[in-house]
């Protein structure tokens, strides 16, 4: 009877909410969206395939020909794009030389980066990023032509068109589109990238890895078109022994601030796109395989992994060739434009909704044990008119009820038991964009490093 009583009280006080952000649809956030081309991707596809190979030890001195005319060329992509921003685009190109199994001695790993600084948020970033380096059956080949049309030329096309809409406006948090290399040869871009935001002092509130996005047709011919997956960690990399104890007692095993930056992300793609589902998956990356993404979350950063709903491994890490009938090889005749686009719009409504909300609530905490009621706590921010608090069952993937809160810092739920539910806020502008929703406690902290300071 409990359970009963407490579940008829939720219900009687809650919002069912699950879409977000909060209110009507943003002018901005569909202008973004239909900004984005799918001829450009092609054009940009198209290049870099030119580029014969783009494997991380492949010629550096060519301009046609290797991994050194891929990058000066995004870079100039880069640059012509600022040109059209007002020169807010910031060209970077950290690196570092490298060693690893695959490389045939110390090679440069060379990342390029386009930095929009925030208005008023500037440590506050956002980031996009694709690996532009490709490879073919031998990872240590770096000869052979090896196209890397979708591996990975659609995530770098989704990152190239995503800075050239998205300079055009400007946020208060700042945004960062970053071409990665070494991803072929141990996932080397992703921890430069790392690295240098660690440096940079800057505080990612997430990292969306493009990675395999743009092909539709999947082994035996099965094509999708409508689903992309989003790959999220459960628990934090950076878990310390005592929080996982906490969390393994008190829950948390699949709020991490990455799964709840999934969820963001479904309901974006819910309110905003035509005829593109987000399939939420429950891991860090695909089965025993990995991307860039992880270096970031080894670092303490949310990042989620975006990939194909199908994916076609005769087009992937292949030697040009057909044998048996089948064509084998990494090729543009192997992308659907119109597909990458809509992933491509994804991107830039959720990196612009990220950048224009306030940042995800600190200090979350809830308070109730051996109480018929449930005390929500968090600490106040200035960039936040309002907060909501969220619940939902604890065996549901998505945050289904809600109040509003005012910016004192604590609301009550009453007679909602603390035992029979899971709790999060999310925080709310004065223009109505909401943050990601933010569990209690270390398990989901969007501060890196864990906990941030408990509100008083």
């Amino acid at each position: 009877m409990r359970l009963a009583t407490s579940l008829a009280a939720a219900l009687s006080m809650a919002t069912s909410a699950q879409a977000q952000p909060l209110g009507g649809e943003q002018p901005l956030l569909k202008e973004v969206a239909g900004a984005v081309s799918a001829a450009r991707q092609k054009a940009t596809i198209e290049k870099l395939v030119s580029f014969g190979t783009r494997h991380t030890g492949s010629d550096t001195k060519s301009d046609k020909r290797g991994i050194g005319a891929a990058r000066r060329w995004i870079a100039s992509e880069f640059e012509a794009a600022s040109k059209d921003c007002g020169g807010r685009l910031k060209v970077a190109t950290p690196s570092r030389v490298m060693t690893a199994e695959r490389l045939a001695g110390p090679t440069e790993v060379m990342n390029v980066l386009g930095v929009l600084p925030g208005a008023s948020d500037p440590n506050r970033v956002i980031v996009i990023s694709g690996h532009y380096d490709s490879r073919v059956t031998d990872a240590k080949n770096f000869t052979s032509d090896a196209p890397g049309a979708n591996d990975d030329g659609s995530g770098t096309a989704a990152v190239m068109e995503a800075a050239r809409v998205l300079c055009k406006h400007q946020f208060p948090a700042t945004l960062v589109f970053a071409a990665l290399a070494g991803e072929e040869e141990g996932l080397l871009g992703g921890k430069v990238l790392a690295d240098y935001a660690v440096a940079q002092g800057w505080n990612v509130e997430a990292n969306l890895n493009n990675d395999i996005v743009g092909n539709t047709e999947g082994i035996g011919g099965a094509r999708d078109n409508t689903h992309v997956r989003i790959f999220s960690e459960g628990t934090r990399t950076t878990e310390t022994a005592e929080e996982a104890n906490r969390r393994r007692y008190n829950g948390g095993e699949v709020d991490s601030p990455s799964r709840n930056l999934a969820r963001f992300m479904d309901g974006l793609a819910d309110r905003y796109l035509t005829n593109l589902d987000v399939v939420m998956v429950y891991r860090t990356d695909r089965f025993g395989r990995g991307g860039d993404q992880v270096e970031m979350l080894r670092a303490g950063f949310p990042a989620v992994r975006v990939t194909e709903a199908v994916e076609n491994y005769t087009r992937q890490h292949q030697d040009l060739r057909t044998e048996n009938g089948i064509k084998y090889g990494d090729t543009v005749d192997g992308v659907d434009f119109a597909y990458l686009a809509q992933v491509t719009r994804l991107n830039v409504v959720t990196m612009a909704a990220l950048a224009m909300a306030p940042k995800p609530p600190v200090g979350v905490q809830i308070a109730g044990a051996v109480s018929a009621d449930t005390t929500v706590k968090w600490t106040p921010a200035p960039d936040a008119s309002a907060y909501r608090v969220w619940w939902r069952s604890t065996t549901e993937p998505q945050w289904r009820y809600s109040r509003m809160a005012g910016t004192g810092g604590e609301t009550k739920l009453v007679a909602v038991n603390i035992d029979d539910w899971f709790f999060g806020v999310s925080a709310i502008s004065a223009d109505g964009y909401e943050s990601p929703v933010v569990f209690p406690g270390p398990a989901g902290t969007f501060e890196r490093g864990g906990m941030a300071a408990a509100p008083k």
